[in-house]
């Protein structure tokens, strides 16, 4: 009595393949749900920024507006303090830079770095 050929190559993934991809994508959503507050406050930091440049005159005015701004906003990585304030065409341009740092495990972080400055 003949088997039955099967002439098509088994299609699949192994168990051993499917852990692997498996850890390899539960390893990227650790990272990715820890980096995206980060990412989201420095959406906030770039509207507070851009607000702060028309709130006022003065470099005490602006940052005391991105303060405010950033009490409203729980923005925690900079201050009105760390914003360098410029005139460049008779317009008031803020800018920012600052960097945050993820813990991932053991001794690994990840650090992100933001910059930017007011439209």
């Amino acid at each position: 009595m003949n088997k039955p050929r099967n002439d098509r190559p088994q299609r699949g993934i192994t168990l051993i393949g499917l852990l692997f991809w498996g850890a390899i994508i539960a390893f990227l959503l650790v990272i990715g749900m820890q980096a995206v507050p980060a990412v989201q406050e420095s959406f906030a930091v770039q509207r507070a920024v851009d607000k702060a440049a028309r709130a006022g005159d003065t470099v005490g005015d602006i940052r005391n507006a991105f303060d405010k701004m950033a009490d409203v906003d729980y923005i925690t990585s900079i201050g009105g303090k760390d914003l360098t304030i410029t005139k460049s065409d008779g317009r008031i341009v803020v800018a920012y830079a600052y960097a945050k740092e993820i813990h991932l495990f053991g001794p690994a972080y990840l650090e992100l770095k933001f910059a930017g400055h007011s439209h």
